[in-house]
């Protein structure tokens, strides 16, 4: 009997109040994974109407950041004891390797802990510049921002999950979840986890359910303070656009079209593999997959023969496989979405270097798989090098000179990320220091910390998650002007507004 999961509200794990459920759907085999509560409107109020009352009535922001920082160290510790039980679970429901999977598990555990001790960081600020004794004291206190819709996307189940948690929590806030209709299976995992650690009923609640349905109604909310949202950039606007009538604070973690530039120096066997993980890793289904790959012309060649002799090596097949390399992209209509993206490119000129297409074969056959696709001849201003595509396709986009790949880089409405691959660091810090973008990768790619700020540029985003910066866009900053004067003659004011004779007699 296929496993149905029920909404969880107040601490409560309840039907949606339709009574509706739908079906998430293994990648790579179409098989039923579980059944979930299809949240709604209604659902989204009982939600969000918990979180207010234990906001403003419950114990969660007026503990010490050290006591919040104990709860929220048991769930990455719960995370840590439950991977086994975990793992199979994510690979089933987004398709990720065995392998990535295993890497979210130890990254989501570590990163709960580093909130842990983010949270027991002093939120007082002494100005000292204006503090004078005798006159008046000044400082900032940092306050939680209050009630927080959160939207994460299906590439990162469990750890996106963690990054819009995590700093929500430390802060002193509650929240509303809306995990992605097609990956909630680590969602909802993780709240039988909360319900077990005994973090307070309403703190945080998580309804599953689609787009217009349930994360609508949750930016749409008068009762919610602050929307976090991860996932494109039109939904972002969106949000945006939504949020702004109400003038809630809003982080977005939006598209990225991030350019990956090898200089004429590069170490070539580590530009080469740095260049495939950047663009193939899941399937090229990450924000900073390093998708325009700009290569000097005097090095084109050499650079692509290798490079499409690397990418037919590039193992595809069942994701619960230590072997395989590849595992599907999460959905049919993610499937098609791709494969339209690649007939969109040839139709502009752009030339199929290698893949393009389904893969065929047994262990391919009754999931959502694109070959791993590598495209030549193409212009900066072709659809495959401008949109976002979000699956395997990496265009191979050449450049005279260095100023022409930083203007190359640079001509895009996204800048979340980019790399830079030289054997001359200060060459490419310089470089790193001219693109518009949120991270820049020096020999290296998709290294994220939970220790770094992350976030974007232009229309990749606004805020940043991670990071000591990622308390600060769940709290409100208050300044706090304590007088030591102790007299009212010696108040600025008086002679000017109430000295005796004009307004107080004395």
């Amino acid at each position: 009997m296929t496993q149905t999961y029920n909404l969880f509200i107040n601490g409560q794990f309840v039907p949606a109040e339709s009574g509706e459920t739908f079906e998430s759907i293994n990648p790579y085999n179409g098989e039923s994974i579980a059944r979930f509560a299809r949240g709604g409107k209604a659902d989204i109020h009982k939600a969000v109407q918990a979180a207010r009352v234990a906001f403003d009535e419950g114990p969660w922001p007026r503990m010490s950041g050290e006591e919040r920082g104990q709860y929220i160290r048991a769930l990455g510790e719960k995370i840590s004891d439950s991977s086994k039980a975990l793992l199979p679970l994510e690979v089933a429901d987004s398709g990720s390797t065995i392998r990535k999977v295993q890497g979210d598990l130890w990254l989501s555990s570590n990163q709960l802990k580093y909130f842990s001790k983010l949270a027991s960081r002093t939120m007082e600020r002494q100005l000292e510049d204006l503090s004078k004794p005798g006159v008046s004291n000044n400082y900032t206190v940092r306050e939680p921002i209050g009630v927080c819709g959160q939207i994460i996307p299906w590439n990162f189940p469990l750890m996106m999950a963690i990054w819009k948690l995590g700093p929500a929590l430390a802060a002193g806030c509650t929240l509303v979840l809306k995990p992605a209709e097609e990956t909630p299976v680590s969602a909802m995992e993780l709240a039988k986890m909360i319900a077990e650690i005994g973090i307070p009923p309403g703190v945080v609640n998580i309804v599953t359910g689609f787009g217009e349905e349930a994360g609508a109604p949750l930016v749409n909310h008068p009762d919610v303070d602050k929307i976090a949202f991860t996932g494109s950039t039109e939904i972002g606007r969106k949000i945006m656009c939504d949020a702004s009538a109400g003038m809630k604070r809003v982080t977005l973690e939006c598209g990225g079209k991030s350019a990956n530039i090898i200089l004429e120096d590069a170490d070539p066997e580590i530009a080469i593999d740095g260049s495939l993980y950047g663009a193939f890793f899941h399937a090229g289904q990450c924000c900073t997959a390093g998708t325009r790959l700009l290569l000097p012309e005097s090095k084109k060649d050499e650079y692509l023969e290798r490079l499409v002799e690397k990418a037919r090596q590039i193992r595809l097949g069942d994701p619960m496989d230590k072997g395989t390399d590849m595992g599907p992209l999460v959905s049919k209509k993610q499937q098609e979405r791709v494969l339209g993206y690649i007939d969109k490119g040839k139709a502009e000129g752009a030339k199929v270097l290698v893949g393009g297409g389904r893969p065929t074969g047994a262990e391919t056959e009754n999931g959502f798989f694109v070959e791993p696709t590598i495209f030549g001849d193409v212009d900066n201003s072709m659809t495959i090098a401008q949109e976002e595509i979000f699956g395997p396709v990496l265009s191979v986009i050449t450049y005279k000179t260095e100023a022409d790949a930083v203007r190359i880089a640079n001509e895009s409405m996204y800048g979340l990320a980019g790399a830079v691959w030289s054997r001359d660091t200060d060459r490419a810090v310089n470089m790193a220091k001219q693109l518009r973008t949120g991270t820049v990768w020096i020999n290296e790619y998709h290294l994220v910390s939970e220790r770094a700020p992350f976030g974007g540029y232009k229309q990749s985003g606004l805020g940043r998650e991670l990071g000591p910066e990622s308390l600060h866009e769940y709290t409100e900053i208050k300044h706090i002007h304590v007088d030591e004067l102790g007299s009212r003659e010696k108040k600025f004011w008086y002679d000017t507004v109430v000295k005796p004779g004009n307004l107080v007699k004395s």
